[in-house]
């Protein structure tokens, strides 16, 4: 069962309107006493349909979690279309927790503190009251991909009193490596788990790989429960995405009551 509605953010974007989506198991139609972990996720025009993604293909959540019947809510929130040249920033401004500067656009402001603190404080007290979810902390989850992963990755460092586990896929940890690091040292976190994963066509330079292998021992040393996986053959796409749906999944439920 899918809902579908339009909302604002009036920090990131005033009254401007933009999709809010909820994936909610077929099963509680017919059983209201039932109550599910949530998996927020970003860029929810990505997520469910083609006809709304940004580049013609989603990641099909809708279909799998539908076929294979996962216990699972997912909530998630269009992201910002704008050029981000624009007064109100666009989607690397929205998705960043930090500034830094980009060789297309130039300075970015990061402007990710806001949009976590819309999804912590309005709407996941929205989807609380709302749909069958189990909201403490252990059944509270987070995913994207790109600026997405980067952006789990923030969420968990930062707002661990909400979200013990993720999924980042593909996290767009080359913008800023070195503010990066200072993230993930900086984090204040309880029993957390992470999936996190690179396509292998993405590491195909050794500073890519640098940056990736550093990220990856900083959240081990961190303390961090982490399953980090190459790809075989993966590229930054929706289409590789997709197909990591079962290994965040088993990550994501693994050790779950």
């Amino acid at each position: 069962m899918n809902d579908e509605w339009t909302i604002t953010i009036p920090q990131l974007t005033g009254d401007e309107e933009r999709q809010a989506y909820v994936y909610v198991p077929e099963e509680a139609l017919s059983d209201p006493d039932a109550r599910y972990p949530v998996l927020y996720m970003f860029d929810g025009q990505n997520l469910f349909y083609d006809e709304d993604a940004s580049f013609g293909k989603c990641w099909g959540i809708r279909s799998y979690f539908t076929e294979h019947n996962v216990p699972l809510i997912v909530a998630a929130i269009e992201c910002n279309h704008h050029d981000e040249r624009d007064e109100c920033g666009g989607r690397l401004s929205e998705y960043s927790p930090f500034d830094f500067e980009n060789k297309h656009f130039g300075s970015i402001k990061g402007r990710g503190k806001i949009t976590m603190d819309y999804i912590v404080n309005e709407f996941k007290p929205y989807i609380d009251a709302n749909y069958p979810t189990l909201p403490d902390r252990e059944y509270t989850f987070i995913a994207g991909s790109s600026m997405g992963g980067l952006m789990t990755v923030y969420a968990l460092m930062e707002y661990n009193d909400v979200f013990s586990r993720g999924a980042a896929l593909s996290p767009a940890f080359g913008f800023a490596p070195m503010k990066v690091r200072e993230m993930i040292n900086s984090g204040k976190i309880g029993r957390t788990v992470l999936y996190m994963d690179m396509g292998s066509q993405e590491l195909r330079s050794a500073w890519a790989k640098k940056v990736y292998g550093t990220a990856t021992n900083l959240l081990v040393r961190k303390g961090v429960l982490l399953d980090s996986r190459i790809v075989p053959d993966g590229f930054h796409s929706e289409a590789s995405w997709e197909l990591s749906i079962p290994f965040f999944l088993s990550t994501l439920f693994y050790g779950l009551e």
